[in-house]
């Protein structure tokens, strides 16, 4: 996919990785839609803000109508709650599973239409080394975004007779907001990631793995499978 001649939304736009996925779009040419709940707090030059939130069909459907030129989406916002699923409160998991499943779901259901009326183009999946690897702890956020994998793979199933191809990022640990409490040394500089993520865009790579802990994990699991 030329990203030049792309134009793009990228959900969960005002901030982390979302943020740093709309910055390098701009800069490698694309017409870029930032995409927010409040989209007052996209402060990124050269986006257009756009009001979405993930978990609100009527906020996704007028999206859908603004962004009528879209060619790529890149489903980016979620969240993490940190409940696990036996003692943790149901309703964050839910939420968990409303926003990291459900809400790229319907975005994309929503969206797929207006990138095939438009000559097809790309919708990139960001997902997780947790769609693999499943500790207690975070057992609603891995339940969520394993969620989101398998959805990931039928979608690209589902999708590609329309000329829409679909791409997953998983990633560990970034810099930003949801990782505050981790060590730096563990996380990985979202600008990176970004920079990754759109190169895989570009060279239309069904996984993009990030980092060498989801590169791990995830030839792990491979292994596994062939035992």
């Amino acid at each position: 996919m030329d990203l030049n001649k792309t134009v793009a939304i990228v959900t969960g736009a005002n901030r982390g990785l979302g943020r740093h996925l709309a910055a390098g779009l701009v800069e490698r040419g694309a017409k870029v839609y930032a995409a927010a709940r409040n989209p007052e707090t996209v402060d990124l030059p050269g986006v257009i803000p756009l009001k979405l939130d993930v978990t609100d069909t009527e906020s996704i459907a007028a999206a859908a109508r603004t962004a009528s030129d879209a060619t790529l989406l890149v489903n980016n916002a979620g969240i993490s709650t940190s409940a696990p699923l036996i003692v943790g409160d149901i309703d964050d998991v839910r939420r968990e599973l409303d926003v990291n499943f459900f809400g790229p779901l319907t975005v994309t259901r929503a969206f797929a239409p207006v990138i095939e009326n438009n000559g097809g183009g790309t919708v990139l999946n960001v997902l997780s080394v947790l769609s693999w690897l499943h500790p207690a702890a975070l057992g609603s956020y891995a339940a969520s975004k394993a969620a989101a994998w398998a959805m990931t793979d039928a979608v690209r199933e589902e999708l590609a007779p329309r000329g829409i191809s679909v791409s997953a990022l998983h990633v560990a640990y970034m810099d930003t907001d949801m990782a505050a409490g981790v060590p730096a040394e563990q996380k990985i500089d979202p600008a990176d990631v970004a920079t990754q993520a759109l190169d895989g865009i570009e060279s239309g790579v069904a996984e993009i793995l990030a980092d060498d802990t989801t590169r791990y994990v995830k030839q792990s699991l491979s292994s596994s499978n062939s035992e």
